[in-house]
């Protein structure tokens, strides 16, 4: 049985869905004005591993993870570029989809951007000022009123008095009580008309908060199963949401709470105000897209994940010897039985609270087996395993010469250009994307031609 830390009850509770059979989960997506960091990159990948297992359990998944593209910070790049605000958010989403893809992430079932859920957004607030919670500032915001939400705080473990004005809370003259937050922003004189909807509180823009409540009750409804993000988000961010929502709807909002530990440099929190901040783009210049995955997985997702050369080329090695396994062994293909000693231990630790690393030492039991007795077998059932985990996914050979050379051999290239070329005949996209996917991981991008040939280059 499936156990989740739920961050709301700070402890592990058994799994159950609302629905028989079927789980609704919203994560927040990224703000898109920059490339994606490492911080990014843990949310990306450590999400697409809950619904990976989630679907491998058994369950439908519905998975949504949105975009923010509206926002003081896109507003601002935007204005400093002198180009729409809508170009330069389209550019890095599809950069955050390169990336996305490199890492071995699926596409979520939903991915909606800010931008086109103003509606629902406006008639959340409407809701919330008809039910007491919100009002007009002086200022022409429309504000959320905290202290009228009872059990505020009850996410992040904060009480209203341990709050003070200044302390991750905007101060502004023109609120009621300094603590309340932003669900509408009046627009201002300087700010460009591309950032502007009409209201009926005047022109302005959404807050950031009001966003993600009125999104995930959209496509989940107002009551769905987990809700993810960084830890960063639990205040005030997830906090607003609980209280905006269930001030809406007059119901529960989410059942599980998940939030991934920081990403941490030298032992300290990654920033750009301390300068040690890395985008995925630059990780990937130096390590395999699969080996960053492999170092993300290999830490349980609620612990801080310590950032360093040292620790990304000890996980090039540790997947190294796991691909080595598998080389000249004609690894069976294998419905995974969940009742033989393997494939037990392995959901054993996954059915508690996700827990890869032990999830992952199982592979390599797997591939010493397979070392000791080149069993087709043990092998299938490795590439199995790791399957569900997004790893081992490519051709041994093609992932060694990679990560022993840093070059890709242009016969394997080939090979697998053919293969994707087979695939994409026989109407099996779903492979097609995944061959993409994996030489773009391994630096290899492809460009389709018209006539169905292809033609390739290094990234």
């Amino acid at each position: 049985m499936l156990k989740i830390h739920n961050t709301l009850l700070r402890d592990k509770q058994l799994f159950a869905s609302i629905e028989p059979g079927l789980v609704r989960m919203y994560v927040c997506g990224m703000t898109v004005y920059d490339y994606c960091h490492l911080g990014h990159a843990r949310v990306l990948v450590v999400f697409d591993l809950v619904a990976r297992w989630l679907r491998a359990s058994g369950y439908k998944v519905v998975y949504v993870r949105n975009i923010t593209d509206i926002d003081d910070k896109i507003i601002r790049r935007a204005q400093e570029n002198g180009e729409p605000i809508k170009e330069l958010t389209d550019r890095y989403i599809a950069f955050m989809h390169e990336d996305a893809a490199a890492l071995g992430v699926l596409k979520p079932d939903h991915e909606p951007r800010a931008t086109e859920h103003v509606a629902a957004m406006l008639r959340m607030i409407g809701a919330l000022e008809r039910n007491g919670y919100a009002y007009v500032a002086a200022n022409r915001d429309v504000c959320y009123s905290v202290r009228k939400f009872k059990g505020y705080g009850r996410l992040s473990g904060k009480s209203l008095e341990d709050l003070r004005a200044g302390e991750r809370v905007d101060v502004m003259d023109s609120k009621n009580d300094p603590l309340d937050f932003v669900l509408w922003k009046h627009a201002k004189a300087d700010e460009p008309e591309q950032a502007q909807w009409a209201s009926p509180w005047g022109n302005g823009r959404p807050g950031w908060h009001i966003e993600c409540s009125a999104m995930s009750s959209e496509l989940l409804g107002p009551h769905f199963d987990i809700h993810g993000g960084g830890q960063d988000l639990q205040f005030p961010h997830h906090e607003n949401e609980i209280a905006q929502s269930e001030g809406a709807h007059g119901c529960r909002f989410v059942n599980y709470w998940m939030h991934n530990g920081f990403v941490r440099v030298d032992d300290e929190k990654m920033s750009k105000s301390l300068g040690n901040f890395f985008t995925i783009r630059e990780v990937l210049k130096q390590y395999d897209a699969e080996v960053v995955r492999f170092f993300i997985l290999r830490a349980h997702y609620r612990s801080p994940l310590n950032y360093s050369d040292v620790h990304l080329d000890d996980a090039r090695i540790a997947l190294t010897r796991l691909y080595t396994a598998l080389k000249g062994v004609a690894a069976e293909s294998i419905d995974i039985d969940w009742g033989a000693p393997h494939a037990a231990k392995f959901r054993e630790a996954m059915d508690d609270d996700f827990n890869t690393p032990e999830a992952i030492a199982v592979l390599f039991e797997l591939a010493n087996e397979v070392n000791r007795t080149q069993s087709a077998q043990a092998a299938g059932e490795l590439k199995a395993l790791a399957g569900v985990l997004g790893l081992l996914e490519r051709d041994p050979v093609l992932f060694l010469q990679a990560s022993t050379h840093g070059q890709t051999d242009a016969t394997a290239i080939e090979l697998r250009i053919a293969a994707r070329i087979a695939a994409k005949k026989a109407k099996n996209y779903a492979e097609a994307d995944r061959i993409r996917a994996e030489l773009l991981a391994a630096g290899i991008v492809l460009e389709d031609r018209p006539g169905g040939t292809t033609e390739w280059r290094r990234a």
